[in-house]
């Protein structure tokens, strides 16, 4: 049975009671398959998990989706319990910023106000924040994000890493459709018509990563983005670094569907050719 418990002081009891290797997979509720694969992996690592569902609503922009953003919270707990976890830390607002909009945030540096950090200033400073937060309150040996949302899955480890927060950060592949969507809870957001044309992004990825030298990459990937409202579409480094030219890189895509806007992103191998800027679209 998965307990429930949403003080800080409820949590902090239930965190001392736990015993061997803790893990914890932050969500913002709205869970699904990829939520779900999370919370597998890290039943099968660690000995306790704990999930955390919080509408943070410090990483919405103003003309953001906050107030329609889902909550479901019973289907939540359902797949919670599910997938064994043991407890679950569901905080009001209130509970996470007790004392309002916090005056100090954590900076994302240069790296989140590029791609995601351009179109949606602020966004990662909300992020990290919470993160931050929730990190220090749930004192994890283990943590699991997934890769769809690469380029917080980087800025989170990076954080842990330079402010020594302790826990390892866990990236896990992108849980997708049979169609190649990638999962998300924003798709319930797309009309039959709407979702179609969605997968023009996963078919612009994989034509991208089927080529190995930069140019050739962007440019498979741009042919498939014919008529979509691109936000960017961009080869980046393993790391995110600009300008990648051999080895492990990432193509990431953002676009906007009817009033919906997506993002994936894929693993690209390249041979080394030709170095290339990440571009926008």
């Amino acid at each position: 049975m998965t307990a429930v418990v949403r003080t800080r002081e409820e949590l902090a009891r239930a965190r001392a009671a736990a015993h061997g290797s803790v893990a914890v997979v932050m969500t913002m509720g709205a869970l699904h398959e990829g939520h779900a694969t999370l919370l597998r992996e890290a039943r099968k690592q660690a000995d306790f998990v704990l999930a955390t569902i919080f509408v943070n609503p410090l990483q919405f922009g103003p003309n953001e989706d906050l107030a329609r953003y889902p909550r479901t919270f019973d289907a939540d707990l359902a797949v919670c319990e599910a997938e064994g976890v043991d407890l679950v830390f569901a905080p009001t607002p209130e509970v996470m910023y007790p004392h309002g909009q916090p005056e100090v945030t954590v900076h994302p540096g240069a790296l989140g106000e590029v791609l995601e950090g351009a179109v949606r200033p602020g966004h990662f400073a909300g992020v990290l924040t919470v993160v931050g937060k929730l990190l220090r309150l749930t004192r994890p040996d283990l943590a699991f994000f997934g890769e769809k949302d690469y380029q917080q899955l980087t800025l989170i480890t990076l954080m842990v890493r330079d402010l020594e927060l302790g826990a390892e950060i866990v990236g896990v592949p992108t849980v997708r459709e049979a169609d190649g969507l990638a999962l998300s809870s924003r798709n319930r957001y797309l009309s039959g018509a709407e979702r179609e044309t969605a997968l023009s992004l996963s078919r612009a990825l994989r034509a991208g990563a089927a080529r190995r030298e930069p140019a050739a990459v962007l440019a498979a990937a741009r042919a498939e983005l014919a008529g979509l409202d691109v936000d960017y579409l961009a080869l980046r480094g393993a790391d995110l670094s600009e300008d990648p030219v051999s080895g492990e890189a990432r193509l990431l895509v953002a676009a906007r569907v009817g009033t919906t806007r997506l993002i994936d992103n894929l693993p690209v191998h390249l041979d080394g050719a030709t170095a290339t800027e990440g571009e926008s679209a």
